[in-house]
């Protein structure tokens, strides 16, 4: 990358986060503006498409076992069983309804082929708590909603990865790998839960162990825990188990078993996540948003439109049908599935296996990506607040762990009191 562009990313870096604040009340977000940003770069230095893609998929993938890592550590036990019904209605029922209804839509608006289809389904169904930080954070959301919308990012992108393969590996060969391939998926799964749960559990023991004899070093404990976090990720692709999903399972097992030494690392955890995830947009903008030109359509803005709106919110209204949730509560919870490292990520694995044949594939979910940083990013404050202003408290009342009070950069500012 050329220098310039690097001190142009750096300085908004710097800026962004001097007046994050006051920029967030004008719901302004930061994907929004360093999407911006890399398009920016592009027109001006313009990057190797290679190299380009290369660098978005190590860093995207990093960012997105940091940011699930961190997010589940901030999820208690306790409450991860009171709404497991909830969780299982949304990933066991919405999930899979959305995938299908993705994978129609693209087979019938894009004339797409059946494994293609299938692929663009999958890739756009996992959703983004971190694009929605806003909703996450606001003090006028309930506890509870916040909580479902952040297990409900946190999970569905691991439970969707077995399927992007075999769909990745259909388009590729045109020959059917459904049967073991599902199999595999259930191992991947299974494994990954493993691996991230032991390697959670083990480091957040060691790590409370350690902090009570006055073993750790103030200052190293952060980087000890991101260092952990892909641990988790590394570890489970050594085991041929999912990383993500291994990376989500560690940072709850690390959340639990760390105590009161938790959440200072899982805060430096977000730090770190929150800048790689403004440097993973600005590479969108400078590497995947030249992809868009000359190929975007009506058919394609017609798609992404129907996965924001109706390919998420019906699947997820027919499963929380009969959950005791209130229409207003439904419709908020359908509304706020934005699409963004996960899918991002899906894009490059499209990118590295099928060349330039996934390149129809890649601008459909880029596309939608983009749709969804500006329609999620104005929305999330203003809708956040009207929503919050009438919502019920939660019944019975649940009691987030302490150190959630405690926001990071990344999202502190975006979360604002109800007008």
């Amino acid at each position: 990358m050329a220098a310039g562009a690097l001190a142009v990313m750096t300085a908004v870096v710097f800026v962004w986060g001097t007046f994050s604040a006051r920029l967030t009340r004008s719901d302004v977000t930061g994907p929004i503006v360093f999407v911006g940003v890399g398009m920016l770069i592009a027109a001006t230095t313009p990057l190797d498409a290679h190299t380009g893609t290369e660098s978005v998929t190590v860093l995207t993938e990093a960012t997105l076992v940091w940011v699930l890592f961190s997010d589940a550590s901030r999820i208690g036990l306790r409450e991860l069983r009171t709404d497991a019904g909830l969780y299982g209605r949304l990933l066991g029922v919405g999930l899979p309804l959305t995938v299908a209804a993705g994978a129609v839509c693209a087979w019938w608006l894009l004339d797409a082929p059946v494994w293609s289809a299938l692929l663009i389904g999958a890739a756009l169904a996992p959703t983004d708590a971190a694009l929605g930080a806003i909703v996450i954070t606001h003090p006028a959301v309930p506890a509870r909603i916040r909580r479902l919308l952040n297990v409900e990012s946190g999970l569905n992108d691991g439970i969707v990865t077995p399927i992007v393969l075999v769909a990745l590996a259909g388009v590729a060969t045109a020959g059917g790998h459904g049967g073991s391939g599902m199999l595999d998926a259930v191992v991947q799964l299974a494994v990954g839960v493993a691996v991230g749960a032991a390697v959670g559990t083990a480091g957040g023991w060691l790590m409370r162990t350690a902090g009570a004899r006055g073993w750790v070093q103030e200052g190293f404990a952060g980087p000890a825990v991101l260092a952990l976090a892909l641990s988790s990720y590394a570890a489970a692709g050594a085991s041929h188990g999912n990383g993500f999903v291994a990376a989500f399972a560690g940072g709850i097992a690390f959340g639990h078993m760390a105590g009161d030494r938790g959440p200072r690392g899982a805060f430096y955890v977000e730090q770190t996540a929150g800048l790689a995830s403004l440097l993973v947009w600005t590479l969108v903008g400078a590497v995947a948003v030249p992809l868009l030109y000359g190929r975007l359509d009506w058919s394609v803005a017609g798609y992404a439109v129907l996965s924001l709106t109706v390919v998420r919110i019906i699947p997820v209204a027919l499963s929380l049908a009969g959950s005791g949730l209130g229409r207003r509560t439904v419709l908020f919870v359908a509304w706020f599935g934005p699409r963004g490292l996960a899918s991002v990520v899906f894009s490059l694995l499209a990118v590295e296996e099928l060349g330039a044949a996934g390149t129809p594939v890649v601008v459909v979910i880029v596309s939608t990506i983009l749709m969804s940083v500006l329609a999620h990013g104005v929305t999330a404050g203003p809708l956040a607040a009207r929503y919050g202003a009438g919502a019920p408290p939660d019944r019975p009342p649940l009691r987030e762990p302490a150190h959630t009070a405690r926001l990071s950069w990344r999202v502190r500012d975006s979360a604002r009191p109800p007008a």
